[in-house]
C-alpha cells in the first residue's frame, strides 16, 4: 500500500540566509519572507537565480536587458534597452539591425488565444454589469446576463516572471509566436451576444498596443450597432502611465473596468517573487484612482491579491488595503486563494483561516467592499 506522507511529515524547508525551519517556506524559492523584506541584498541575489532557471527553460531573456546602447522599448516598467540581436524581458521584442522589431503586440498581430466565457464569469471584478449593475446604460439585464457572454483575451507574454504563476502556459508562446491574430480579426469574434472583451494572460502589458487597437475598433463597432461592449483589462498595472491612462479612458466609456493585481506591498518582496519592481504598479493604480469620480455609479478601478502562505499573509496584505483606501476607500478588493503551480508548486493552498485573517485587516484598513475569491480552493488546515 502506498503511504502518503503529510507536509509535517517531510523535512521542513529552510532559509538559506537565517536558517530558519518552517512548513510555509518553499523550497524551491529557499528564502523566508523577513529575509526578503529585511535582508534583500541577500535575498534578491538567491532570488535572481531563481527566476533565471526558470526563465531559461522557456528560451526567455534572463534578465532585463540593459545594453548602453541599446534601443528603448518603452512600453513597461522594464524599460529595456535592447542590444543588437537581443531580445526584450517579455520576449516579443528584438532589435535587428539596429532597429527595434515587435515581433507581436501591434495592431497587425497579437499574441493570444480567445474564447468565450458565458456571462456572469468568475471575474475579479464582482460588482460589474456581466451582473447588473449599471443597468440599463451599461447592462443588458437588470441582473447576471446570462445568455450574454465575454471575448475573453489571454495575452501569450508577460513583463512580469512571477514564480507563482496561475497562467504559467503563456511562456510558451513567445517562443512560437502562435496564434497571432489582428486587432481587426480579433474584434469580429465579438457578435452581438458579447457583451464585454477582457484582457489577460500573461498580461497585456507587452501587448497594450494590440489591446487599445482592439479597444478603438470594439468602440467603432458598438457606436456603428448601438449596442453594449464593454472593455476592461486584468492587468500587472506595470505599462508605462500614457499607454494605461488610454485603457482607462476606454474601460470608461464602455462601463469596462481596469483590475489590477496588487501582487505585494513591499518592493523587495515583488523583486523576489516576480522579478521587477512594484513601484510603477503603485504609481500606476494612484493615478486609475484619480478618475474614479468620473463614473461614480459603476466602479472603474479593482484590486487582487493572491494569498501565498508564509509570504502574502495579514501583514503583506494591511499594508495593501492601506494603500488602497488611502487612494479610495470604495475601490472594490479580492483576496484571491491561492493554488500550489510553477516554482512555488511546494506551498500548500490558502487555509481559510489565513484568508479569513486577511479579510478582517483588509476591512479594518477602512475599505467598504473586500471578499475573498476562489473560495472553492480554500483548505480546512489550521497555519
Amino acid at each position: 500500500m502506498v503511504r502518503f506522507f503529510s507536509r509535517n511529515e517531510l523535512e521542513r524547508p529552510t532559509c538559506k540566509i537565517c536558517g530558519k525551519n518552517e512548513l510555509l517556506i518553499s523550497k524551491h524559492l529557499g528564502i523566508c519572507y523577513e529575509c526578503i523584506c529585511k535582508k534583500s541584498s541577500r535575498a534578491l541575489e538567491i532570488a535572481n537565480q531563481v527566476h533565471i532557471a526558470a526563465r531559461r527553460q522557456f528560451g526567455l531573456p534572463e534578465e532585463v536587458p540593459h545594453t548602453p546602447n541599446g534601443l528603448k522599448c518603452g512600453l513597461c516598467i522594464n524599460d529595456c534597452k535592447i542590444g543588437e540581436t537581443e531580445t526584450g524581458y517579455c520576449g516579443l521584442v528584438v532589435n535587428r539591425d539596429n532597429k527595434l522589431v515587435r515581433m507581436a503586440g501591434t495592431p497587425e498581430a497579437g499574441l493570444l488565444d480567445w474564447y468565450y466565457d458565458p456571462n456572469p464569469t468568475n471575474c475579479v471584478a464582482w460588482i460589474c454589469p456581466a451582473y447588473g449593475c449599471g443597468y440599463p446604460k451599461y447592462a443588458y439585464r437588470d441582473g447576471p446576463e446570462r445568455g450574454y457572454a465575454n471575448l475573453a483575451v489571454f495575452y501569450g507574454a508577460c513583463g512580469f516572471d512571477c514564480l507563482f504563476c496561475q497562467n504559467a502556459q503563456y511562456r510558451e508562446m513567445p517562443r512560437h509566436l502562435t496564434p497571432l491574430i489582428t486587432a481587426q480579426d480579433l474584434v469580429s469574434k465579438a457578435h452581438k451576444r458579447v457583451s464585454c472583451i477582457c484582457y489577460f494572460g500573461g498580461d497585456p502589458g507587452p501587448q497594450m498596443l494590440h489591446s487599445l487597437a482592439v479597444s478603438d475598433y470594439a468602440d467603432q463597432l458598438a457606436k456603428k450597432e448601438g449596442r453594449i461592449l464593454r472593455i476592461c483589462w486584468e492587468t500587472n498595472g506595470s505599462s508605462n502611465w500614457p499607454l494605461l491612462e488610454k485603457a482607462v479612458h476606454y474601460a470608461l466609456i464602455s462601463g469596462g473596468n481596469i483590475k489590477i493585481d496588487v501582487k505585494t506591498f513591499h518592493d523587495p518582496l515583488n523583486i523576489a517573487f516576480c522579478g521587477v519592481s512594484n513601484r510603477q504598479t503603485l504609481a500606476n493604480f494612484k493615478n486609475i484612482a484619480q478618475y474614479i469620480e468620473d463614473r461614480p455609479e459603476l466602479p472603474l478601478l479593482f484590486a487582487s491579491t493572491l494569498l501565498i502562505p508564509g509570504y502574502i499573509d495579514e501583514n503583506e496584505v494591511q499594508c495593501i488595503a492601506k494603500y488602497i483606501a488611502d487612494n479610495n476607500s470604495n475601490i472594490p478588493y479580492s483576496l484571491l486563494a491561492f493554488y500550489p503551480h510553477f516554482i512555488l508548486n511546494d506551498l500548500p493552498t490558502t487555509s481559510k483561516a489565513h484568508a479569513e485573517r486577511c479579510l478582517k485587516v483588509a476591512k479594518a484598513e477602512g475599505l467598504e467592499k473586500v471578499k475573498i475569491g476562489n473560495i472553492h480552493l480554500l483548505s480546512s488546515t489550521n497555519y
